[in-house]
C-alpha cells in the first residue's frame, strides 16, 4: 500500500525536542517558517500522521533524518488498517481533507481506473471541486496488491529539479525495505566530489535534472516488482510554473520514460489547463504530442443516488433535524448538481439553521452563497480562468457566449451567432465555433442533440446561476 503520510517514531521525540530547543523554535515559529498550520506541527510532535511532504520538510528544518524518524512500516500500516470511519460520524468538511471512508460513490470508478492502468497511463480531468483529488487519494490508499501507487500534489512545484527531488524523496520512502536509490546517490556524489547522504539535492544538480529523474525511475523499477503508478495531481500548475523550454523537456522525458519502462504508469490530473499549456507550447515552437499515449478520463459529479446517500450521511452526522431525509437530501443534491464539495458546503450552512428546512430555504442559501462577496463556494475561478487561459481574441467571444447562455434555454449555434455578430468584437464565425468548442472542453458547456438539432447549454446549473448573478444579467 502506498503511503501519503508519515508519523514520527516516538523514540525520536527527545531528538525533536532537543532540535527545537537548540534552534530556539516554537511550534508557532516553525509553522510560520514552513507556511504550514500549527496543527500539522502539533500532530508531528505528538506522533500523529501528517502529509508525507510536510513530514519531510519538518524533519529537514529540524536537521533530522526523516527516513529514520518515521514510524516503522508495519506500525504505520497497522494504524491505517485499524482506522474505521462510521457512517454516523460523517461531518461536513467543505474544502478539507476527506477520509477515504467518507468518499461515497466512487468505488466503481476506481475499479475502472485500475483496470485502465493495467493497459496504459491516463489523464484524469474534470471540473474543479468534482472530487478528482479525493478519488485519487482513495485509489492510492486502496491499491491492488500488484500495484504501487505514489501520489503527489504538484501545485507548489516551481522548477524541474524541485519536481525531480520530490519524486526521488517519494521513491526513497517506498524503497526503505528494498534499499536506497543508489544510482541517484552515486550520481550526486560524483557531482559534488564526496559521498552524498542528504535528503535535498545540492544546487549543482539543477542542470542534471533529467539524468536524476531517469536514475530515480531506474532505481524504483530495479528494486521492487510491482506495477509502479505515479499519480500526479495538478500537473497543469506544475508545467505552468516552468519556462516553455523546461515544460517541453518535462513532457518529453515523461513520455520517453513511459515508453522505455513498461512497468511505469502515470496519471496526470488537473481541473483545467493541460490542453491550454500544450497549445501555448505549440505556439512557442513545440511540435510533439506528449500525451497521445495516455487515455483521457473525464471526471464526473456523483451519480444522483450516491449524492443523495452522501447528503443523508452528512445530515445525520451533523444531527440536522429533518422530517424526510430522502426528500431533503434529494433537493440538496440536485440544487448543487450532485457535486460533493458543494453538498458539504450546503449541509455545513444548513446545520446552523433553526427553522424547518424545505426547498425554498435550500435555494435561498444557494443564492446567498453565490452572491457572497467572500466567495465561500470558490466560484470566482469560473470568471478568472477566462482571463488566465483565453487570449485577447478568444476572451470577448467566451464572455459573450457564456452571457447569452446564462439567460437563455439551450440554444442552437445559429441563434448564438445572431447575438455575437451584433457585437463589435465578436464578428468572426469560425472564431465563435472554436471558442464554443473550447468552452465545452473546459467544462463550461455541453452540446445536446434533440429532434430540432444541436443546442448548447451550461454543463452545470449551479455554474449557470453563478454566472448570471455575478455578471448582473
Amino acid at each position: 500500500m502506498a503511503r501519503s503520510s508519515l508519523q514520527l517514531n516516538s523514540k525520536w521525540i527527545p531528538k525533536v525536542e532537543e532540535s527545537l530547543a537548540t534552534q530556539q523554535l516554537t511550534q508557532r515559529t516553525i509553522a510560520e517558517r514552513l507556511e504550514i498550520s500549527r496543527s500539522s506541527v502539533s500532530k508531528f510532535i505528538n506522533c500523529k500522521p501528517v502529509a508525507l511532504n510536510t513530514f519531510i520538510r519538518l524533519c529537514q528544518e529540524l536537521n533530522l533524518d526523516w527516513n529514520g524518524a518515521s514510524q516503522p512500516e508495519r506500525e504505520w500500516n497497522d494504524s491505517i488498517e485499524s482506522f474505521r470511519f462510521k457512517q454516523d460520524d460523517f461531518k461536513s468538511n467543505p474544502g478539507g481533507q476527506i477520509s477515504p471512508d467518507e468518499i461515497v460513490g466512487r468505488d466503481r470508478l476506481i475499479e475502472q481506473l485500475w483496470d485502465r492502468l493495467r493497459q496504459q497511463s491516463f489523464i484524469f480531468s474534470g471540473e474543479r471541486r468534482i472530487g478528482k483529488s479525493s478519488t485519487l487519494k482513495k485509489m492510492t490508499l486502496e491499491a491492488p496488491e500488484d500495484m504501487l501507487p505514489i501520489y503527489r500534489d504538484l501545485e507548489g512545484i516551481r522548477s524541474p529539479i524541485e519536481f525531480v527531488e520530490v519524486i526521488w524523496q517519494d521513491t526513497e520512502t517506498y524503497l526503505r525495505e528494498a534499499g536506497k536509490a543508489q544510482r541517484v546517490r552515486e550520481f550526486v556524489s560524483e557531482l559534488i566530489g564526496s559521498h552524498f547522504t542528504g535528503y535535498r539535492f545540492p544546487e549543482i544538480t539543477a542542470p542534471h535534472w533529467k539524468t536524476l529523474l531517469t536514475k530515480t525511475i531506474e532505481d524504483l523499477v530495479t528494486l521492487q516488482s510491482k506495477q509502479i503508478v505515479f499519480i500526479w495531481d495538478e500537473i497543469p500548475h506544475l508545467l505552468g510554473n516552468f519556462s516553455d523550454e523546461a515544460a517541453m523537456e518535462t513532457l518529453d522525458i515523461l513520455r520517453s520514460l513511459r515508453q522505455t519502462y513498461p512497468d511505469i504508469r502515470m496519471v496526470f490530473s488537473g481541473s483545467i489547463g493541460l490542453h491550454h499549456i500544450i497549445k501555448n507550447l505549440q505556439k512557442a515552437g513545440y511540435s510533439n504530442d506528449p500525451t497521445n499515449d495516455m487515455y483521457p478520463v473525464d471526471g464526473q459529479p456523483l451519480a444522483q443516488e450516491d449524492a443523495i446517500q452522501l447528503t443523508i450521511n452528512l445530515l445525520r452526522g451533523e444531527d440536522v433535524t429533518i422530517f424526510n431525509f430522502q426528500e431533503t437530501a434529494t433537493e440538496i443534491a440536485l440544487a448543487v448538481d450532485c457535486i460533493p464539495f458543494y453538498i458539504h458546503h450546503l449541509v455545513n450552512q444548513l446545520k446552523d439553521y433553526s427553522g424547518e428546512i424545505n426547498q425554498e430555504i435550500i435555494m435561498n442559501i444557494v443564492d446567498e452563497s453565490l452572491r457572497n462577496p467572500l466567495n465561500l463556494w470558490k466560484m470566482e475561478h469560473y470568471r478568472e480562468r477566462i482571463d488566465n487561459y483565453y487570449n485577447d481574441i478568444q476572451k470577448p467571444y467566451a464572455l459573450e457566449i457564456l452571457d447569452i447562455l446564462s439567460i437563455n434555454p439551450p440554444t442552437p449555434f445559429q441563434r448564438i451567432w445572431q447575438y455575437l455578430k451584433s457585437e463589435p468584437h465578436t464578428q468572426d464565425k469560425e472564431t465563435a465555433r472554436s471558442v464554443l468548442r473550447l468552452l465545452m472542453k473546459d467544462y463550461y458547456l455541453i452540446q445536446e442533440d434533440n429532434l430540432s438539432g444541436s443546442t448548447y447549454t451550461f454543463r452545470y446549473q449551479l455554474v449557470q446561476k453563478y454566472w448570471r448573478i455575478s455578471r448582473g444579467l
